[in-house]
């Protein structure tokens, strides 16, 4: 074949892979722009301008527990090559998932020292990505002990009733295949769980005697799913989401959902627009823009440099231009490969305003 043509099937690929790409393009700019102009709606009645706040429950789900995620912004929608932490964010990416077992946990100390616990594994079964990646995550939450009180009849108005501890967790069945080089679907499916206090006396009665209680103990099944695709220009690579999908739940006499969260993302080595030489340096840019349930809509950032696939200095912002408190967030990584073997150890800080700041400890092995 003459230099400068091409085969009809290579011709006819390579225009299915550019139509592709301009629909994703053509997806994320209007998802971008729907969200920058929903940022407040209008009541019907009154025509006054609302903010979507305090619709959901089980908010611990939509939390950033990831120490590397939280260091760039948590905008992880458009990570290609991903882990079993991808579960927690776009499971699609776990598809490129490389070697065949990855586990990762993290540690976190929230606001009010509230305790996160997150570890995630990930298997590909058999050789090659024919079966693509099966994966098993946890997240859970120990709030803490709580003093417990019931209204009473007294000066005081109410009487002491010891303590209790609110609890939750989420357990995760995710699975992710490959599709070529260029494209990969995932979902995660999970049970979740949160405990507020059970058996939980609510009223006394004349003799003083616990006349009524309440369960506060709840329990659902959630979705996650997500795709992400190469585009083919340099390493640019968009994402997108959807996290929480779940019926409507009831505690007691009051409704809720599940906070659920649409994302679109997109990330790419800068090092590519470059002359550096990419296997000594690399800088990848995460941008997400995220639309929940409950929140305002928002876009989030981060930067990864890393040197020698070894050293990684991340910063991001997560609610860049809509929080009031929840700040910069910075950290860094190490990574280390021998014989097949890989370790990783992760840190994040985030500038929580007067709430403080939250630090991030994550481990990470693989083969």
């Amino acid at each position: 074949m003459p230099f400068g043509m091409h085969h009809p099937n290579t011709y006819n690929k390579m225009k299915k892979h550019t139509k592709f790409s301009a629909l994703m393009f053509f997806a994320l700019f209007f998802g971008v722009a729907s969200m920058s102009y929903g940022q407040a709606g209008l009541t019907p009645d009154t025509e006054v301008e609302t903010d979507k706040r305090a619709q959901t429950g089980m908010k611990f789900l939509s939390t950033s527990v990831d120490a590397r995620a939280a260091a760039i912004g948590s905008a992880m929608t458009a990570e290609l090559t991903g882990t079993s932490t991808s579960m927690f964010y776009n499971p699609a990416s776990m598809g490129f998932m490389p070697g065949r077992i990855h586990a990762g946990a993290t540690v976190m100390s929230f606001i009010a020292d509230f305790a996160y616990t997150q570890a995630s594994v990930a298997f590909r079964p058999g050789s090659g990505k024919n079966y693509g990646v099966v994966g098993v995550s946890l997240v859970s939450v120990d709030y803490g002990e709580f003093n417990h009180t019931i209204r009473a009849n007294n000066e005081q108005g109410f009487i002491e009733n010891g303590t209790y501890s609110p609890t939750a967790m989420s357990i995760g069945l995710g699975y992710a295949r490959s599709f070529g080089d260029r494209f990969s679907t995932g979902a995660n499916i999970k049970m979740v769980f949160q405990d507020l206090g059970s058996g939980f006396a609510t009223s006394l009665d004349t003799d003083g005697g616990i006349a009524t209680t309440e369960d506060y103990s709840i329990s659902t099944i959630a979705l996650d799913f997500g795709i992400v695709y190469a585009t083919g220009f340099e390493s640019l690579v968009i994402g997108m989401s959807a996290r929480n999908f779940a019926g409507e739940q009831t505690y007691v006499r009051e409704r809720f959902e599940l906070p659920l969260t649409f994302q679109i993302g997109v990330a790419m080595d800068l090092v590519d627009l470059t002359t550096i030489n990419p296997d000594m340096h690399s800088i990848q840019l995460h941008v997400d823009a995220q639309r929940p349930r409950d929140f305002a809509e928002h876009v989030r950032f981060g930067l990864e440099y890393t040197l020698m696939n070894m050293v990684s200095l991340r910063g991001g912002f997560e609610q860049l231009g809509v929080s009031e408190e929840q700040g910069f967030s910075a950290g860094a990584g190490l990574r280390y490969e021998l014989g097949g073997f890989r370790i990783g150890a992760d840190y994040a800080y985030t500038d929580f305003g007067v709430f403080g700041a939250v630090s991030r400890i994550g481990l990470q092995v693989g083969l």
